[in-house]
Formats: structure tokens, C-alpha cells, sequence
């Protein structure tokens, strides 16, 4: 397969239902979630050409989901149907601590990743891979999938994105620093979150955390620091990019916007600065709806929200 992709991303799409509002529990909405797959829509909109690594059940969310795909332009050459296994699903709901999730996804369809089961010419065929430490967590299979997914790709000469996104409800702690301070050694752009990186550095100091990064290999990390912005570093200048204030309903999906951003901007030619302050924007632009999926901007809403 010659080179088809900007970005493909790997891990465990699932179909979401939010709570609309926090005093009614009882309202679900149906939507889409997943981390790496909200990353890939994410920069699919801001027009990057990006397919999906995943298995899903032969099931009504299943082919929702390759629906969800085909339609926002996110190839499905690497999803494999699976008749033996479900989709996974999660619930999200509001209170006064923020959002909590809900999981329906033991035994699902994309935990039966395997590296014997990738789609190699997929892989190949794509200038960054992105995953994150959820495709990791979700079975040791999978997590033996990210690894040799990531050979592949490198070997063919793709960046490898990796965001940490830690979930102690998946795996505990010390496994889980050990499996990500490993992916970050191979890795090329870094994009943690500051509360997964305090735990994972026993740090709180955000340069130090950085200096951890860049000790590990990553050339660009990018420590996303939520409402207080972002701070990023090439490994000869760091900045500090404030957060872009806006009329935030939900933070769901807000990072993996982030991520597909930056790639986006990354591969469009952008230098990391660049792409993170476009990433700042389009981040804020997806708090500003419910749900994962249908808050992500289009390029024409960054750049209008830009220039507002």
C-alpha cells in the first residue's frame, strides 16, 4: 500500500450516552467515544487524512460506529468486525466534581486486539501513528498490539503520537508507569496531561515533568495543562500558551481534540508552537457542546474563532 494516511490512530472505540444535565440523570444522549477515535474525527474535520486501527462487535453499535467513520472521512481499512465480541459502552454524567464515566466494556471487541491481528499495510502506510495509554490499558493483548503496531509504523518511518491518558480504573499504577514510560521512550511527540504526568513523574512542577519527557526520548512534548493552557517544548525552546476562554458546558473529548489538532497542524507543515496554540483553540471550541464527537470543530470554526 503506498502512502495513503496524514494519521492513523489505534485503540478502543465506544458508543457514548451523556447525561444532558447534571439534574437529570434520567436524560441520556446517544453519542460516540474513544479516545484515539474522537482524536482521529478530531483531525479528520481540520482536514488531516486519517484512519482508524480497531476491532468492533458485529453489532447495531458496531456498524454505527463504521457509519460514524465513513461519514466524518476517517478510513476504516484497519477496523476489523468481530462476531465473537461486543462494542463497548460507556455512560458519562455531570455533578458538582466535574464528569464521572461509566464502563460497559469488559471482553469487548477491541480488548481482542492482538499484534498477530493488525493491519500492517495500514500501519505502513501513514506519516504519525497515534495511540494512547488507554489502548494500552484495555488487555495485555492490546497492549502487546500498541507496541508492535508502533515497530511497524516506525520501521516505515512514521512520528509516533502518544498521549498517556492514565485510567487507574483499567490497571494500576506501577503497570502502568512502567508500559508508559516505555511507549514514551519510542515516541516521538509526547502529549500527557498534567494530572496523569504528576502521578507518573511524582511530580507536580510542570518543567520537570517536561525535562522527564524529553529525558525518555519524545523531541516535542506538549504537557496539556487544562484550564491553565498548555507548555511546549521542542527541547531547545519552551512556552507557555495560555488556555482560550470560552463558554465551556463539557470537557469530554476536549484532550483528544487537543491531540488531533496538533497532529493535524503537525503534519500540515505547522512547527509545534503553532500547532498548539491552534490545538488551544480548537480544545476550547469542543467543551462548548455535550458529548465527545459532536463538538469537535471544523477548521473554518477554528480559524473564525481565531480571528474573533
Amino acid at each position: 500500500m503506498s502512502e495513503r494516511f496524514d494519521i492513523v490512530a489505534l485503540g478502543e472505540a465506544m458508543i457514548e450516552f451523556n447525561a444532558a444535565r447534571a439534574a437529570d440523570a434520567r436524560t441520556w444522549l446517544q453519542g460516540f467515544g474513544g479516545d484515539t477515535s474522537n482524536m482521529a474525527i478530531a483531525a479528520a474535520r481540520l482536514g488531516a487524512r486519517t484512519g482508524y486501527v480497531t476491532r468492533v462487535g458485529n453489532d447495531a453499535f458496531g456498524r454505527q460506529l463504521l457509519a460514524l467513520w465513513r461519514d466524518e472521512g476517517v478510513a476504516v481499512d484497519g477496523v476489523t468486525v468481530d462476531d465473537h465480541a461486543p462494542t463497548g459502552v460507556y455512560f458519562v454524567a455531570h455533578g458538582a466534581h466535574g464528569h464521572e464515566f461509566s464502563y460497559l466494556r469488559e471482553g469487548s471487541a477491541a480488548s481482542r486486539m492482538t499484534p498477530a491481528s493488525l493491519p500492517l499495510a495500514v500501519l505502513r502506510a501513514t506519516r504519525v501513528l497515534h495511540l494512547s495509554g488507554i489502548s494500552q490499558a484495555i488487555s495485555a493483548s492490546a497492549c502487546d498490539a500498541s507496541f508492535a503496531a508502533i515497530d511497524a509504523a516506525r520501521t516505515a518511518g512514521a512520528r509516533i503520537a502518544y498521549d498517556t491518558n492514565l485510567r487507574l480504573r483499567l490497571w494500576p499504577l506501577a503497570r502502568a508507569r512502567a508500559v508508559i514510560l516505555a511507549t514514551l521512550r519510542v515516541a516521538d511527540w509526547a502529549l500527557p496531561g498534567y494530572d496523569d504526568a504528576k502521578l507518573l513523574f511524582d511530580s507536580a512542577d510542570p518543567m520537570q515533568i517536561v525535562d522527564q519527557c524529553h529525558a525518555l526520548g519524545p523531541g516535542i512534548v506538549v504537557l496539556k495543562l487544562g484550564h491553565a493552557g498548555c507548555l511546549v517544548s521542542d527541547g531547545r525552546r519552551r512556552e507557555r500558551i495560555e488556555a482560550v476562554r470560552v463558554d465551556a458546558v463539557d470537557a469530554t473529548g476536549a484532550g483528544d481534540c487537543f491531540d488531533g489538532a496538533f497532529a493535524a497542524r503537525m503534519v500540515a507543515g505547522d512547527d509545534a508552537f503553532t500547532a498548539a496554540r491552534y490545538a488551544n483553540c480548537a480544545a476550547a471550541l469542543a467543551t462548548t457542546g455535550y458529548g465527545a464527537v459532536a463538538p469537535l470543530p471544523r477548521g473554518v470554526d477554528v480559524e473564525r474563532f481565531g480571528r474573533g
